[in-house]
């Protein structure tokens, strides 16, 4: 099993606020983390590091002792997204110049060929398994809520003008219930887990259709065609087989 990523500003920010962490190879727990920040001055590149680095800490010094069955580190992926929640929450609330920032947040644990995914905001986590691509997630967005409530269709989600605007995000309350969900990682499956600088500016047939083709260069690949197509946000993929 490998993971290959990139991360980019794009071609409209001066910084950088998208950040994650993959696992080196022969290392256990396999965990892999995105996070896309947001906030004043450098409030979202503080956020995005700030809650990854603190997932990470809590998985890795938690995993150890706790029972190895599907519902404990399910619990554990989610209790890590929580802890990061209130770090960054009260590191917002203790420096001015980081008041109101915010990020969205990414975990896949594997582990036993199941993947536990912990997920606030709308970056997202996809899974290919043969000739078909699935969002593992659900948008944490105002347009995505549309489309739930059938006033929009996804098309029109596509290029509505409040499609950034999100309904969750990790930081920015002092509690916050993240998505957990725990899905198949077999044999040839391949997991995408990326930022909405990608998603925003690449569609689904177009992304499976670059990690199908490009094996290990996927990821770069799929950040070159993202500023090729406008490159409007940071842009970060994680392709992990």
């Amino acid at each position: 099993m490998g993971a290959f990523a990139k991360t980019d500003v794009g071609k409209a920010r001066e910084i950088n606020e998208d950040y994650y962490y993959i696992t080196p190879p022969g290392e256990e727990p396999r965990v892999y983390i995105l996070a896309d920040g947001m906030g004043g001055y450098n409030g979202g590149e503080v956020a995005s590091k700030l809650a990854v680095t603190t997932t990470l800490s809590y998985i890795q010094s938690n995993f150890a002792s706790i029972p190895k069955d599907k519902e404990d580190i399910l619990n554990l992926v989610k209790s890590a997204v929580e802890y990061a929640n209130m770090v960054v929450y009260e590191k917002a609330s203790k420096e001015k110049e980081l008041e109101g920032m915010g990020t969205t947040l990414d975990v896949c644990l594997i582990y036993h060929n199941k993947v536990y995914i912990g997920h606030v905001g709308d970056s997202r986590v996809y899974r290919i398994r043969k000739e078909f691509i699935r969002k593992l997630t659900h948008d944490h967005s105002y347009v995505q809520k549309l489309v739930k409530d059938g006033t929009i269709t996804e098309e029109e989600a596509t290029h509505h003008p409040k499609k950034n605007m999100l309904m969750k995000a990790l930081g920015c309350k002092a509690f916050v219930d993240p998505d957990v969900t725990i899905k198949g990682f077999i044999k040839d499956d391949i997991l995408l887990m990326c930022s909405d600088g990608l998603t925003n500016m690449v569609n689904d047939e177009e992304i499976y259709k670059i990690i199908k083709k490009e094996g290990t260069l996927a990821a770069e690949k799929l950040v070159e065609k993202a500023n090729e197509n406008g490159g409007y946000d940071n842009v970060t993929a994680i392709v992990i087989r």
